[in-house]
């Protein structure tokens, strides 16, 4: 079990942040983990592949040794551009690192990081792999750590319906810069890899990319990358012995290895801190020395926040030395990893493997890189320089991979070297940087929790309202609290303007119903002889509307300029045909009740205005205009009611126009 010590809380809300995404997408990822359970990857390693199209068909017969070229001139490119990136960073357990895949099916390059309790690791790669897909357009990269696709986890509530552990299987990738699904579209059940790869080199990557909020929350976790990278790093005075701050001046990336000797000490190996065989060979006798180490904030809380007894033989300052005891106890504590992290190196003689040059050699043969030919030969010999140079190059760019999977041999050669006390006195170090962090992360996870539970609380609110509408719409009514009586009046105006004209209304053609035939001349002419007035020759004309039979507003001063005064014989005769047939309307209305029907815009301003004088609030009623929009909803509804859920003419008016409304509520009950 892991102590942490007075206050983990930091440490521990730096890997609940990474955390807490899929903690909230469990429905994408607990089937993910239930399926082959006994071959799950290590829960802190990510792996990655990448695939260029060279590799691909319609060139599936090239040569071995064609195809292995390409891959070696790729696996250089790529170390060379990554280098600015990965020249200072620090790394938990072990550097990014790629190797050469000859004997699968797909040739291609691949590598695996542990990243431990430092979920910036694993997020570092996922940097590194964007870069690498931007810069180099035609290559094809799947990247997973045991929760499975865990950037679509990250992304989880932005996901379409259909995408599960189940359905995801060989469509997520990084190309061109970008996040790329296989969509279910192309490919109802799962492709292929070879079928997924051929896919995307084929349609590119603008066919697959995925939806910008998908793609927003990927670039969210990475944003200012580089620029955190300094940030996540704790600089500290440590003293330590001569040979601890000789490995350390030499060969700062060890300083990982330390912490994890440290941190994942067991019986056995903390018998070899108790001897210090290796690094204190003088004893308590020894003269430390101060350094200053630079290393991520996790590792630093991983050596802090842990209780630690000195060796007998480790010489530690007095309690009451304060800054000089603090110093001493954390040195202690990373030369007890070096002590710890070698002789198990040692015992279980895993230096060097993987990185030397034999088993590089070996892994040439086995590839069938040199045909079958035998040693000696020309062009065996040819063959091996080409080798022995690609081997040469690419030792030079991961020369930190080198150091790290064979520090037994990289301590013994910097502890050969000569080293003295006076190469490390009047030194001019940096001072501590202050690990206030480490106390005060409550606040941080805190936000990390709330920015998490209010998306969460947003995306299931989104998905109750969709839920909840596709229920009311197929039980074909609509709550009145989620209906806006306000676009009827809209609507009602929209399909006044676009789907109906001095024909009449455009009923969509489908419905198959007949055009009704009107003739607006013989109407008016019809009109006309009730009225008794004399015939007008020109029906054709336009008419002004000066005096409409629904507007009792005045023109008087309304100046028509040299136009007007040169007005037809024949407009007259229109206009007054115009007030003739206003006053006959308005002398019918007069005996009828509908003028009272209205809903005129000052009634409830009289109603509001019931304390003030009877003059101040009276205003004459035909001079007060009608409220268009609330008498058309008024009359809809009415209309509607009275149907009493039945088909009618208020339901097919507001059916043309896309409209619902829902029923009464005292009808279903």
């Amino acid at each position: 079990m892991v102590i942490w010590g007075q206050n983990p809380i930091s440490e521990e809300s730096r890997r609940s942040e990474g955390k807490i995404s899929r903690i909230q997408s469990s429905s994408f990822i607990s089937p993910m983990l239930s399926q082959n359970s006994s071959s799950r990857p290590a829960d802190d390693t990510v792996f990655f592949s990448i695939y260029p199209d060279s590799t691909l068909p319609p060139n599936p017969n090239t040569p071995a040794a064609t195809t292995l070229s390409l891959l070696q001139s790729l696996h250089l490119e790529i170390l060379n551009f990554i280098s600015p990136y990965t020249s200072n960073y620090i790394y938990q357990h072990q550097p990014f690192t790629l190797s050469l895949n000859t004997t699968d099916p797909i040739p291609h390059l691949h590598g695996k990081l542990k990243f431990g309790d430092n979920l910036d690791d694993e997020w570092f790669v996922v940097f590194l792999l964007l870069q690498i897909s931007k810069h180099f357009s035609t290559l094809s990269i799947r990247v997973h750590d045991s929760d499975g696709e865990f950037l679509l986890i990250e992304a989880a509530v932005h996901l379409p319906k259909w995408l599960n552990p189940n359905t995801s299987v060989n469509r997520v990738f990084i190309r061109g810069g970008g996040l790329c699904i296989v969509p279910k579209s192309k490919f109802a059940s799962c492709p292929g890899l070879l079928e997924a790869l051929c896919f995307l080199r084929d349609c590119g990557e603008s066919v697959c990319r995925v939806d910008q909020n998908v793609e927003l929350c990927i670039r969210n976790r990475i944003r200012g990358f580089v620029e955190r990278v300094d940030y996540n790093m704790h600089t500290v005075r440590v003293r330590v012995p001569l040979s601890v701050a000789s490995v350390l001046r030499n060969e700062p990336c060890l300083i990982s290895l330390a912490v994890e000797g440290f941190y994942d000490r067991d019986i056995d190996s903390m018998k070899y801190a108790a001897s210090m065989s290796r690094f204190l060979p003088n004893g308590s006798q020894e003269e430390l020395v101060v350094v200053s180490v630079k290393m991520s904030r996790a590792m630093y809380a991983q050596l802090v926040q842990q209780n630690f007894q000195a060796p007998k033989c480790y010489p530690m300052p007095g309690r009451s030395e304060g800054r000089v005891y603090s110093e001493a106890e954390l040195g202690m504590k990373i030369a007890c990893g070096f002590e710890m992290i070698y002789q198990s190196r040692k015992r279980d003689g895993e230096e060097g493997k993987g990185s030397t040059w034999e088993a590089f050699k070996a892994s040439l043969e086995r590839s069938g890189y040199f045909k079958g030919l035998l040693p000696g030969s020309k062009e065996y010999k040819s063959l091996m320089e080409n080798a022995e140079e690609y081997y040469r190059q690419s030792s030079l760019h991961s020369r930190a991979s080198d150091i790290m999977s064979g520090p037994v041999r990289r301590m013994d050669e910097i502890l050969a070297t000569s080293c003295s006390h006076n190469d490390f006195k009047d030194q001019n170090l940096p001072p501590s940087d202050d690990d206030s962090w480490l106390y005060n992360g409550e606040e941080e996870l805190s936000a990390a929790l709330l920015e998490r539970e209010r998306e969460m609380e947003m995306y299931n609110l989104k998905d109750e309202k969709k839920q909840k509408s596709k229920e009311q719409q197929s039980a074909g009514m609509l709550s009145v609290e989620d209906y806006g009586l306000g676009d009827i009046a809209d609507s009602m105006k929209a399909f006044v303007s676009k789907m109906s004209s001095y024909e009449g209304a455009e009923v969509p053609e489908n419905r198959n119903l007949e055009n009704v035939d009107f003739d607006v001349e013989r109407f008016m002419k019809e009109i006309e002889s009730v009225m008794k007035l004399p015939h007008s020759n020109d029906t054709g004309s336009e008419v002004a509307a000066e005096e409409g039979s629904s507007s009792d507003m005045e023109f008087d001063d309304f100046d028509y300029g040299s136009d007007g005064m040169e007005a037809s014989s024949d407009n007259e005769e229109s206009n007054s045909f115009m007030g003739s047939y206003s006053d006959a309307l308005n002398e019918e209305l007069k005996t009828t009740t509908l003028n009272k029907s209205f809903i005129r815009a000052n009634e409830q301003m009289v109603k509001t205005g019931e304390g003030t004088s009877k003059d101040g609030g009276h205003v004459e009623e035909e001079f007060t205009p009608v409220d268009v929009d609330i008498n058309l909803v008024k009359s809809l509804i009415d209309s509607f009611s009275s149907q009493e859920g039945l088909p009618g003419p208020a339901t097919n008016l507001l059916g043309l126009m896309g409209l619902q409304l829902p029923q009464d509520a005292k009808q279903n009950k």
